[in-house]
């Protein structure tokens, strides 16, 4: 079996003409304005479990969405078929919607003297020759590693390699029309442990555009398996306030929570605890969060936003203040701001760190609950109220001391921000939010 065929910059001509066929379409059926986003998607997914291969799957995925306007009346329809009658189909399925909808004074295509001019390349696309032979030894080698790296792991739970890429074009009637190839490449083992009457399942994995520069399949086997088996012997704590720790790849989520608290569609819906905080210091003053959508490789990385407005470099947070909502085009209007070209979400979210890494929160925090796994939705993002089910481990004079599961921690996330007393510098670059793990000062632990 060959390699998965590039699908790449080569692609992109193609898919830009398919949009000036879309958008002329429109034209043609009596759209007022219109935007498109064509995609083509392909990828290899290979993975394992006990030694034996589970599954070998290849995707390719074409298809476009359109929206379009009638004045201030708005209908969208995608479809995953090409060709002209698929075209003039979904085209005329969007002008029906628009037809029926009230009009909104909001809607609409971004300004024309606000989109984006100058096209940038980020490095983002680099295609992976592996065969699916190659995928599954690497993932066999990855759950190998972790079959033997510690005696207790009897059971595995799935290893999977995946390689990804694709092209999105994105156009609209002003005539403007950008587009970008990139990549995606995993790997990640999942492992149980047994001991001590319990069975214990936990991770670890890498995600980077560069399949070569993944991490070692061996190393992640193993830091698969040291995980599961030091979770053997968990149980819950009495109740309790105490500083908690989130390790870097869940504290990722506590600043996705926050973006989507400042995000313009909750704002004008007011259904967000940080409305009308703008100005306000929200934050511990040395803490920063600033946008970087222009880091080459980055996950997060690309120089237009949903709407076609070129992206910049901004910060949301400075010095503890937050200075900047996180607006599109509509919801800008909705709130009566200019966008902060920020349609479809942030582009790579840098959070300020300190100097000390891990295990020197842990001794800073003295006595308390690292956090490494967390379960369930439970933010009230009207209130701000947070409560998830969590495990990790117990930390008493600054060292670990056994693990922790069937426990909540909760607060209010108000009160978390601004009780956050330590980011370390032992930063998550597998995701678009880029950070530390972070110490709370204090938070209720609901346990035995």
């Amino acid at each position: 079996m060959s390699a998965v065929q590039s699908v790449g910059p080569q692609a992109l001509p193609a898919l830009q003409e398919q949009v000036e066929q879309i958008i002329a379409e429109a034209k043609r059926q009596g759209a007022s304005a219109c935007e498109v986003a064509v995609s083509l998607e392909q990828g290899l997914s290979t993975s394992v479990r006990q030694r034996e291969v589970e599954t070998v799957e290849f995707n390719r995925d074409q298809g476009f969405g359109i929206t379009l306007y009638l004045g201030q009346r708005k209908g969208s329809a995608s479809t995953s078929a090409t060709g002209a009658d698929a075209i003039k189909e979904t085209v005329a399925a969007a002008l029906a919607i628009a037809r029926h909808t009230s009009e909104d004074d909001c809607s609409g295509l971004a300004d024309q003297a606000l989109m984006a001019t100058t096209p940038q390349d980020f490095d983002l696309y680099h295609a992976w020759d592996i065969s699916p032979e190659q995928a599954i030894e690497k993932a066999l080698a990855c759950e190998a590693a972790a079959f033997a790296a510690d005696a207790r792991i009897k059971n595995a739970d799935g290893t999977t390699l995946s390689t990804h890429q694709g092209c999105r074009v994105y156009g609209n009637s002003h005539g403007f029309i950008g587009s970008y190839a990139s990549t995606r490449h995993s790997l990640s083992c999942v492992m149980i442990a047994e001991g001590d009457g319990q069975m214990q399942r936990d991770y670890w994995y890498d995600v980077n555009r560069q399949g070569e520069l993944l991490a070692d399949p061996v190393s992640i086997g193993t830091r698969a398996a040291q995980r599961a088996a030091s979770r053997l012997g968990a149980r819950p704590v009495p109740t309790c306030e105490v500083p908690v720790l989130f390790s870097a790849e869940l504290a990722g989520g506590l600043f996705g929570s926050f973006l989507s608290a400042i995000s313009g569609g909750n704002l004008y819906r007011k259904s967000s605890f940080l409305e009308g905080t703008l100005g306000q210091r929200l934050f511990p003053t040395w803490l920063t969060l600033d946008e970087r959508p222009h880091l080459p490789r980055a996950l997060g990385s690309a120089w237009f936003d949903g709407d076609g407005l070129a992206t910049y470099a901004k910060p949301f947070v400075e010095k503890g203040e937050l200075v900047s909502y996180v607006l599109g085009t509509y919801s800008g209007r909705k709130l009566g701001l200019p966008s902060t070209a920020n349609a479809g979400g942030v582009h790579n979210l840098y959070v300020s760190h300190g100097s000390e890494d891990q295990a020197a929160l842990i001794r800073r925090m003295g006595r308390g609950l690292l956090v490494t796994e967390l379960m369930g939705h439970g933010l009230n993002m009207v209130t701000g109220d947070y409560s998830r089910g969590a495990a990790g481990y117990w930390v008493e004079n600054g060292e670990i001391q056994f693990a922790v599961q069937e426990v909540t921690i909760a607060g209010n996330m108000k009160d978390m921000f601004q009780q956050i007393v330590a980011i370390g510098n032992d930063l998550e670059t597998r995701s678009n939010i880029h950070t530390g793990s972070v110490l709370i000062e204090r938070m209720t632990v609901a346990g035995s």
